[in-house]
């Protein structure tokens, strides 16, 4: 009787336990490995200048190269680079003004696809103001902030990546350039 209910158990669990509704197991997202932090002096003359990621590469932007202060800081193993724009004010208010709008206006165009955009105004320990809008979503910039000292600089950063993985699996690399970033506005200096 006990052997009898033992094979009546086996042969329940395998008729159950085989069906047709198999479920695929969800794609794993690729396994990112970040260097160790490390940062070095903007060395060729600019107006400004900061300390960058050693992970980062300074190059002319190639866009606009009759823009010699714009460069990009690119992050080679990581797809990504920082679009950096600088405009003087030159002690004019109307300038200030108009780099302010662009700024707004760049950031407010990726609403469409942005889930929210949280801005942060803050002051760099050079007693420069700045404003830092990070970005949700599958937008293709996830931080973006601007430096000015209101009278004759202005500093326009944006983080840009060149691969068409979501933003969820990018999540460790957005975080740590972000962390590099933060760290460029805290050491950035206007030069007179």
């Amino acid at each position: 009787m006990k052997n009898l209910f033992l094979i009546y158990i086996c042969l329940l669990t395998i008729l159950t336990s085989c069906g047709n509704d198999y479920l695929p197991k969800p794609k794993g997202y690729n396994r990112i490995d970040l260097p160790d932090r490390g940062f070095a002096t903007l060395v060729p003359e600019y107006p400004y200048t900061f300390e960058h990621s050693l992970h980062s590469n300074v190059e002319a932007d190639e866009f606009n190269p009759q823009e010699t202060s714009w460069i990009n800081l690119h992050y080679e193993g990581m797809e990504a680079k920082v679009h950096l724009t600088y405009k003087p004010i030159k002690g004019k208010e109307e300038n200030l003004k108009s780099y302010l709008g662009d700024a707004i206006t760049l950031t407010s165009k990726h609403q469409i696809k942005a889930y929210g955009i949280e801005e942060n105004i803050l002051m760099t320990p050079h007693g420069y103001t700045g404003v830092v809008a990070e970005l949700s979503g599958e937008v293709p910039t996830q931080f973006q902030f601007f430096v000015t000292d209101s009278t004759q600089h202005f500093l326009r950063g944006a983080l840009y990546f060149n691969v068409a993985n979501k933003n969820d699996s990018l999540a460790p690399v957005i975080e740590y350039i972000k962390m590099d970033m933060m760290h460029l506005i805290n050491t950035l200096e206007f030069k007179n």
